[in-house]
């Protein structure tokens, strides 16, 4: 009796990641377009910190263009500003501190979690009511897991959770790499807003390799179920 084939995956998304932002205003001029030349799922908005009124003007002036292009707007922590500033949701790091900003978010927002260092404390996240877990992240000393390490988690959760997964890729080659190893998003930063380029192109590059790298694999899979 033949098995029946697993549904096809659908493509990564682009998570984009800000640099930390102190004046909004550079920002605010180029998103538009760049949020026009791909598909971001949502962007990570990294603020410096300073005091909350300073912050909550600077989430509710970037909210509406990275919201009017269908992008959700999450904040790298500061749980206490993301529904003062019109945030869809925010990402933590650790499981205390999410499951401490559970009851702030839900039921309306978004939680998302890193700093998940096994797959016990992944599991625990995902378990807890996570809405997606993040490998590859550096730690509080600048260091990350190898790009092996991080495309075999990615791989291990992808086949056996529903919760999205997401891979902080540093290079445009971990992007590919961790769309081939099963990564619902990509989160791409400092890679993408370096470029010489510009970050449109550096962006547009991206996602046509994570469009490849998930067709090769798609591909892969069809033939191997022949």
């Amino acid at each position: 009796m033949a098995t029946k084939p697993a549904p096809p995956r659908p493509v990564p998304r682009l998570y984009l990641a800000t640099p930390e932002i102190d004046d909004p205003q550079s920002l605010l001029a180029s998103l538009p377009s760049l949020l026009a030349q791909a598909d971001v799922a949502a962007v990570l908005l990294r603020l410096k910190p300073t005091d909350q009124r300073t912050m909550i003007s600077r989430i509710k002036a970037l909210a509406p263009p990275i919201q009017d292009k269908g992008a959700a707007l999450l904040i790298e922590g500061h749980v206490e500003l993301v529904a003062r500033g019109g945030a869809d949701g925010a990402h933590l790091t650790g499981i205390a501190a999410m499951e401490e900003a559970l009851p702030t978010l839900k039921p309306d927002r978004i939680a998302g979690v890193g700093g998940l260092a096994t797959r016990h404390d992944s599991m625990a996240a995902g378990e807890a009511g996570a809405d997606y877990v993040l490998f590859g992240e550096p730690d509080a000393h600048q260091q990350r897991p190898s790009t092996d390490a991080i495309a075999e988690r990615l791989q291990w959760w992808a086949e056996l959770f529903e919760p999205p997964c997401v891979g902080f890729a540093v290079s445009l080659e971990e992007a590919r790499e961790f769309a081939a190893a099963g990564a619902d998003f990509v989160l791409v930063g400092d890679f993408i807003w370096n470029d010489a380029r510009g970050a449109g192109v550096a962006l547009k590059e991206a996602e046509q390799a994570i469009q490849r790298a998930h067709a090769a694999t798609a591909e892969q899979a069809t033939a191997g179920q022949r």
